[in-house]
Formats: structure tokens, C-alpha cells, sequence
């Protein structure tokens, strides 16, 4: 059973040895490693992405709709003159005697109650809310962006972690082979650091998989090349001072100004307001006045009329739309009261997840990396020295792959929490 285990565990490095360079190699191999900080990605995600620059699209597709709204219909003309009296077309005088009917007619549609000054304001609205969706999808995207940055950033940092652990049990797997066959170690301690070998690339090739499915949304984000490897700059911690210069109640107020989901609502509640004056303007009927000649079919030989028409609001009285534009204001109305309650609860949640986030990193407590590699060698010397035994020196090794992955953690936790903060409020309060 021993036997068979060992062939077991020595089957899977054999595979890992195969696969994990040649997953390795993917990120390198034909690619353009491009370095970016978030500010850098910022800047060419509001050049390139193509969701913002469609959002873009909608504004101008509503500054073009206030341009039509503003327009009068269009006269209508009508005419009717005879095809045929005996001849084809005559329209002649013969002997004091008209001949052939012609009949025009030019009709001007006139909105009354200011409907078209309304129809303008409710585009002019749209136009508005818009603009405000733009802005949130930009908001939207841009804490996407930053969140994928650092955890990017986090991911790279506990790679090259993986990369030192790894070529260190690498020389020290080699070593145990050679005193495996000198019969100076068991099989079993062999075989239990060529296992703890295999389970750091195994950690290494899901971090990498971690890593190539950001590199998908960035590379998506930003419009990059298929064959470019974005390297994020390695970020430090959010100063705690910056953090404790802020105070809620003006991140609270600055969140109702500024967030466009909000901005939004606020729109729609106008826009309904306006609907509710357009909607009682379209009950009121509109004059049709026009102008009219008549030859050979009247009791003159040339007629000129005027003309006027207007429906009786006797059956539609437009009642219904105009109770469903009352409707729909209140409901916008309410939809910003439980908006701006949920802004607050935002902001606060955000506020606490920084400060926790905050206090945690400031109290966590672990060696630095210059201190740790010289400790690691002294570790190394002792166990091959048999000054420690094995289980001694794999709790070492586990403890400090744990504490950096989790400092790292800590760091990506608290400037995702910065940038959450920075998302619920719309404005930059910590530069990141």
C-alpha cells in the first residue's frame, strides 16, 4: 500500500513537472508584459473601453432627440384636379369657358398649450438621466477595474512567494535524493518533501489561474492585445492617516450629491413631473389651420378658402395617461427615498469594512521579507544538519507561506475596502 502511494504521489510530480512550465510559459511566451498602476489603467480604460464609450452613445443619441422635439410638423398639402371630361388633362379656357378642376390645399398642424416647449423639456430630461447613467456605468467599472488591479497585484506578489518556496525545495528535493540513496534518509521523509514540493506548484498553478482570469477582465476593460501580460505594480497599504482625516456624516453628504445611481432616480422623478404637464398639454386639442384654392367647382370660378379644424375632447380626454404619469412620480419618489437610505447604509458599511480592514493590517504582526529569506537559509542549514527534525521545518516552511499569503491578503483587502469606499461615495477620497 506504502509502494503504491509513493508511485502515486511521484506520478502527480511528474505531471506537475510536465504541465506547470508549460502553463508558466503561456504568460511569457509571444507576450508583451505591459507594467500598470491603477491611475495608468484609469487612464486608458476611459480611452478604450468600449462599454463607457457605447454609454457615450446614449447621450448624444438624446441631445439629437431635443433637436427633433423642438420641430413643427410639417404642412400637409393636398390637390385634386380631373383626369378626364371628354379630353385627357384639359385645364384651358375656351370661349370665356373653364375647363379641368383644380383644387390645392395647404394645412398647417398647430400644437396648442405649449406642448412642444413640454415634448422639448422631456427630452431635455432624458438627455439628463443619461448623462447619469453614463456616469455610473463609468463608476461602475472603474471599482472593477480597481478591485481587479489589486487583486492582480495580490495574486503576482504571492506568485514570486510561491516561485522562492519553490526553487528552495527544489535544491533541497535534489539534495534528499542523494542522501536517499546513500541510505542516510528514509523513503518516507523523501517522499514527504517531494509531496510538499508538489503541493506548492500546485498552489502555484491555481494563483496563476486566479491571475489569467483577471488578466481576461483587464485585458477586456482596457482593449488590450491577446498577447499582452499586464504586471500590476506592487501597492502598498492606504495610509491610516489619510484614512483618519475623513468623517462619515461628510462622506454621507457627499454620497447623496454625487452618486449617479441616486442622480439618476432624481432625473426620473423630474422627468415625471414634466410628463405630468405634458400629459395634461395633449387633453387639450390641437388647431389645424389651413388655406385652399378652388378653380371650375365652386360657385366662383376661382375660390380661395381658409380652413380650421379641431377635435372635440368629447370621448378622450387623455384621463388615463395623465393619472399614470401621477402614478409613476409618486413611485419615483419613493424609489428615492429607499435609494438614498440604501447610499447611507453604503457608506457606512464601506466606512467600517476600511476601518477594519485598517486596525487589522495595523496589528498584524509578521516578519519582513529580508528577515524571513535570512531565516529560511539559517532553517534549511539546521534541517539538513539534523539539528531539527522534519516536522519541525514544514510547520516552519507552512507558517511563513500562510502569514505572507495572508499579509498579502490584508493589503489587497484593505485597498479594495479604500476603493469600495471611494465607489459608494462617486468621489476620490483615497487615491489608490
Amino acid at each position: 500500500m506504502r509502494i503504491n502511494t509513493a508511485r502515486a504521489i511521484q506520478r502527480a510530480i511528474i505531471l506537475c513537472a510536465w504541465f506547470l512550465p508549460i502553463i508558466l510559459n503561456a504568460q511569457q511566451t509571444g507576450a508583451d508584459t505591459l507594467h500598470l498602476s491603477i491611475p495608468k489603467a484609469e487612464e486608458i480604460f476611459l480611452q478604450k473601453n468600449l462599454s463607457l464609450l457605447s454609454a457615450q452613445y446614449n447621450i448624444d443619441i438624446n441631445k439629437a432627440l431635443v433637436q427633433q422635439a423642438k420641430l413643427w410638423d410639417n404642412p400637409v398639402l393636398n390637390t385634386d384636379q380631373n383626369i378626364y371630361d371628354g379630353k385627357f388633362f384639359r385645364h384651358t379656357t375656351e370661349n370665356g369657358q373653364y375647363y379641368g378642376q383644380v383644387y390645392i390645399q395647404v394645412q398647417q398642424l398647430i400644437r396648442t398649450a405649449g406642448k412642444i416647449k413640454k415634448q422639448t423639456q422631456l427630452a431635455q430630461d432624458n438627455v439628463k438621466t443619461s448623462e447619469e447613467q453614463f456616469n455610473d456605468v463609468m463608476r461602475n467599472l472603474r471599482f472593477v477595474l480597481t478591485t481587479d488591479m489589486n487583486n492582480l497585484a495580490q495574486l503576482q506578489t504571492i506568485a514570486a512567494v510561491y516561485t522562492k518556496e519553490i526553487q528552495t525545495m527544489q535544491t533541497l528535493s535534489g539534495g534528499m535524493d542523494a542522501m536517499f540513496k546513500l541510505g542516510d534518509i528514509s523513503q518516507k521523509e523523501n517522499m514527504r518533501i517531494k509531496a510538499l514540493l508538489f503541493s506548492l506548484k500546485a498552489d502555484q498553478a491555481d494563483n496563476l489561474n486566479q491571475q489569467l482570469e483577471i488578466q481576461k477582465e483587464i485585458g477586456m476593460m482596457l482593449q488590450l492585445n491577446d498577447n499582452t501580460w499586464v504586471s500590476a505594480d506592487a501597492n502598498e497599504p492606504v495610509d491610516q492617516n489619510t484614512i483618519s482625516r475623513m468623517n462619515l456624516p461628510s462622506l454621507q453628504d457627499s454620497a447623496l450629491q454625487l452618486r449617479p445611481d441616486l442622480r439618476q432616480l432624481k432625473s426620473q422623478n423630474i422627468y415625471d413631473l414634466h410628463n405630468i404637464n405634458y400629459q395634461n398639454a395633449l387633453a387639450k386639442p390641437d388647431l389645424t389651420v389651413g388655406t385652399e384654392y378652388d378653380r371650375s367647382n365652386s360657385y366662383v370660378p376661382n375660390y380661395y378658402g381658409l380652413t380650421l379644424s379641431a377635435p372635440l375632447p368629447l370621448f378622450n380626454r387623455n384621463k388615463g395617461n395623465i393619472a399614470a404619469a401621477k402614478l409613476a412620480y409618486k413611485q419615483s419618489g419613493l424609489l428615492i427615498e429607499q435609494a438614498q437610505t440604501q447610499v447611507n447604509k453604503d457608506v457606512i458599511t464601506a466606512w467600517q469594512k476600511l476601518g477594519n480592514a485598517t486596525r487589522l493590517l495595523s496589528d498584524a504582526e509578521s516578519p519582513t521579507k529580508s528577515d524571513y529569506d535570512q531565516l529560511m537559509q539559517n532553517m534549511l542549514k539546521t534541517y539538513q544538519q539534523r539539528q531539527i527534525s522534519l516536522i519541525e521545518f514544514i510547520d516552519f516552511f507552512d507558517s511563513y507561506k500562510d502569514t505572507r499569503i495572508k499579509e498579502e491578503q490584508l493589503i489587497a483587502n484593505q485597498r479594495n475596502a479604500a476603493a469600495e469606499l471611494n465607489f459608494t461615495t462617486n468621489q476620490v477620497n483615497i487615491r489608490l
